[in-house]
């Protein structure tokens, strides 16, 4: 007898057939209805994406993972309605508000602070799980990271915290540039805030001048590697926000089309072809995730578990990449790398 599918592969499976997945998965929607009918309904989270499924893979597979450890699995204890705002930040205030009227058990909001702001305007009552790169208390979401309060809680992974030290390593690396370029999704206001103001700082200290770049679709992307080109910037620092990787392939194209060395938040922007990236580790932030999720689940409240702040960062560095630009990356940068692509 063959083994039916799991949620998750259907999930992916569907999107790769059809972006317009959600309708046809016949899923979270299906299966709470049926274990109703029953008399024993499933609880359900409300997964809200700030972006495409297609970016969020590894988000929503270490969420599941999470779940997985504290004995929750979609289809058989579980349903997950998934809501992705594809890059328009306008549409989460929408979205989570159905997640409201739907009255799911938990809400998760990941990989976007726009995400985390719209689910905590929507309720103060449905528990609600974050994943997010700016401080979680300087933002307004929780009260301190030890004691939340309210209806929230989650991961603070650092990324604009850091941002100023991806500006610090980029300059070690092209140390003779005076104009580093910095690109951010101004659609993102209180994350591109945040970081902007980390790397306008880092740049005084360093003695740079920082051109900073706007960028809320794939035109506008082009269009700041042509200017940070015509202006004669030495490398770039690629912005922490989602919505960057969300276009990982078009942006590492262009960083290597036009010899541009650039740092990035993400692994997963070395993993594939960029240069040096600056960060954490994304996948077990999901999964903690994940893990708050299912022990709210399980009857504890989100006021009470203190919000995790990441303390370990990765650089991992693409040697390939390196070679191909003609880059000597400096010895006091590799002996730091966590991982060296070769």
């Amino acid at each position: 007898m063959t083994e039916s599918p799991s949620p998750l592969t259907m999930l992916f499976s569907r999107h790769t057939k059809r972006r317009e997945f959600v309708a046809g998965l016949g899923g979270a929607a299906a299966w709470a209805a049926t274990a109703s009918a029953q008399g024993s309904p499933l609880p359900v989270i409300g997964y809200l994406g700030a972006g495409t499924l297609e970016a969020a893979r590894e988000a929503v597979t270490g969420l599941h993972g999470g779940l997985s450890e504290t004995g929750y699995a979609e289809g058989r204890n579980l349903a997950v309605e998934y809501r992705w705002a594809e890059d328009r930040f306008d549409r989460l205030p929408a979205l989570a508000s159905e997640f409201v009227r739907q009255q799911v058990s938990v809400i998760v909001a990941m990989q976007s602070t726009g995400s985390v702001l719209a689910a905590k305007a929507a309720t103060r009552t449905i528990p609600i799980v974050f994943q997010m790169g700016t401080d979680p208390v300087d933002s307004g979401i929780v009260a301190s990271l030890n004691r939340p309060g309210g209806n929230i809680t989650g991961i603070y992974n650092l990324i604009a915290a850091v941002a100023a030290k991806r500006l610090e390593l980029l300059h070690e690396l092209v140390p003779s540039a005076s104009l580093l370029a910095y690109l951010v999704n101004p659609t993102n206001p209180v994350f591109a805030e945040a970081e902007t103001g980390e790397l306008k700082a880092g740049a005084r200290l360093l003695g740079l001048r920082l051109l900073v770049l706007n960028a809320a679709d794939q035109n506008e992307i082009e269009a700041g590697f042509a200017i940070l080109l015509r202006e004669g910037a030495g490398g770039l620092v690629m912005g922490g926000d989602r919505f960057f990787a969300n276009h990982l392939s078009q942006v590492i194209a262009l960083a290597t089309r036009n010899a541009v060395p650039t740092i990035y938040a993400s692994d997963n922007f070395a993993a594939n072809g960029g240069l040096m990236s600056y960060g954490t580790d994304f996948a077990d932030t999901y999964r903690q995730v994940g893990i708050y999720a299912g022990r709210i689940l399980k009857g504890e409240k989100p006021a009470d578990l203190p919000v995790q702040q990441v303390t370990k960062m990765q650089l991992v560095i693409n040697m390939k990449t390196a070679k191909a630009l003609g880059l000597a990356i400096p010895e006091s940068i590799l002996l730091r790398a966590n991982q060296v692509i070769e």
